[in-house]
């Protein structure tokens, strides 16, 4: 079995958990976050890549180091979350594997995580 060098497994599961738990927090009581409001009155990408400029200014200038890693989450999350964006922006204008640029390795709709096997054999564009 092939392993991460950067444990990226073990972060990006540690990243899962991370989100999940924003879904308990109180910004999250509502039917709808924040968020919602803004991504669908068109604002989402300028607010999740002006989140993601903030937190990485931010980060190791306030607080600890622990304060500084949880920096690092929210940039994360806020990527993700506009990687939700592009796709949703995009589902019309780019009907085709939303994955196509993995040489459509992983199907499109795919809902399992791939292994590090499946990312191992990704080409990702580069020349051998």
């Amino acid at each position: 079995m092939s392993s991460y060098k950067f444990r990226e497994g073990e972060l990006i599961q540690e990243l899962k958990l991370y989100v999940d738990k924003t879904y308990n927090q109180h910004y999250a009581t509502d039917k709808y976050q924040a968020t919602d409001v803004i991504i669908d009155s068109g604002h989402g990408t300028g607010f999740c890549l002006g989140n993601v400029i903030k937190y990485a200014k931010r980060y190791g200038r306030k607080g600890n180091a622990k304060e500084a890693r949880k920096d690092l989450m929210k940039i994360l999350h806020y990527a993700l979350i506009q990687l939700y964006i592009h796709d949703e922006e995009n589902k019309s204008k780019n009907a085709e594997d939303t994955y196509s640029e993995y040489n459509g390795q992983i199907a499109a709709g795919h809902h399992r995580s791939p292994t590090p096997e499946e990312w191992n054999k990704l080409s990702w564009g580069m020349k051998e």
